[in-house]
């Protein structure tokens, strides 16, 4: 929850973007505020990036995106509350940031090892299962307008990570959701709820022990300096929706909007093409580094990984949907 003077920020923010919200009546541009948590230099950092430029181009310049990365604005917790404010326009949180907002069926990407790889995972964000969960966002006053890939996380600690017993009593930092609070405690973790502009301190300090984070997050935000150890095990996805609030939406240009769809159309291709290979050059890039010691499991050690988490759907099931969970692996053909 943002305190009082948050709040009073976000109120004048609100009257002002409403204003924007109806630019027939107003002969400047429309400012589009589009904020995010992560660094400029990641995936979805390039994709708002290439989101601001085509949307400038598409719109004939009525549009200006101004992107504020790293939490400039707004910190996880902070950032939605300020989108159904209209304090900004457009986020891309990551899909486990739905839960508090009561649409917990975005959760169902939080499953351990529910993709067995990208082409899996798009069946799913590019098909009809992504677009009904969008659809579920709108009486919360959100528009869901496109799925940006990040990548497959790792888990980093300072101490190896080979076994699920490597992770007996370690404080493991997690988003807020609890099918990952749930991921922790069937490894015998104890998660830490945590912004994630906080996590390198935390690292740093000792305040938790370990994380989990596609590798380009870990590495843009210098978390290999603070990790001895990782484990590659590719145990969850982490990817965006790129939304925004419904009421700005709605009343903007039909021309414009068109515009706007294009530009995030073509964002979006871009985004996902990179992430791959940001991952894998991030990746690369920690291993040179040599603060981080990085371990690939055998097979056998996988196995022992995916049936210590294979309870977590289960238990998760009534949270997320039965229904929820059987179309994403039906689309996904897990």
């Amino acid at each position: 929850m943002l305190n009082r003077r948050s709040l009073c920020a976000l109120m004048g923010a609100t009257a002002l973007a409403l204003s924007v919200a109806a630019p027939a009546a107003a002969q400047d541009k429309i400012i589009i505020k589009f904020s995010h948590v992560v660094a400029p230099d990641t995936p979805k950092g390039k994709g708002a990036a290439k989101f601001e430029e085509l949307a400038e181009k598409y719109t004939n310049g009525a549009v200006d995106v101004e992107v504020y990365p790293n939490s400039q604005l707004y910190k996880d917790k902070e950032e939605m509350e300020a989108l159904q404010l209209g304090a900004v326009q457009m986020l891309a949180p990551s899909l486990a940031k739905f839960g508090p907002l009561g649409v917990q069926a975005f959760e169902v990407f939080d499953l351990p090892y529910i993709f067995a790889d990208y082409d899996a995972l798009h069946r799913v964000t590019k098909g009809e299962v992504g677009q009904m969960l969008f659809s579920k966002l709108e009486d919360k006053g959100i528009k869901g307008l496109a799925y940006w890939d990040n990548g497959f996380k790792i888990m980093s600690a300072n101490s190896p990570l080979h076994t699920t017993d490597d992770f007996l009593g370690l404080k493991m930092r997690i988003q807020s959701s609890k099918v990952l609070e749930a991921e922790m405690n069937a490894l015998g973790a104890v998660p830490q709820v945590m912004a994630f502009s906080e996590v390198y301190q935390a690292l740093q300090t000792g305040v938790v022990d370990g994380t989990e984070n596609p590798p380009s997050n870990m590495y843009t935000q210098k978390m290999n300096e603070v990790q001895t150890h990782a484990t590659v095990s590719n145990h969850g996805y982490l990817g965006y929706a790129v939304i925004v609030n419904k009421q700005f939406w709605d009343g903007l240009p039909a021309e414009v909007r068109a515009g706007l769809e294009q530009a995030m159309a073509e964002s979006t291709d871009y985004a996902n093409s990179i992430a791959r290979e940001e991952n894998e050059k991030a990746l690369e890039a920690m291993k040179a580094a040599g603060t981080t010691e990085f371990y690939e499991l055998t097979p056998e050690e996988l196995q022992a990984w995916k049936d210590a988490l294979a309870p977590v759907a289960e238990e998760m099931t009534d949270r997320i949907g039965a229904d929820v969970i059987e179309a994403v692996k039906s689309a996904s053909g897990s």
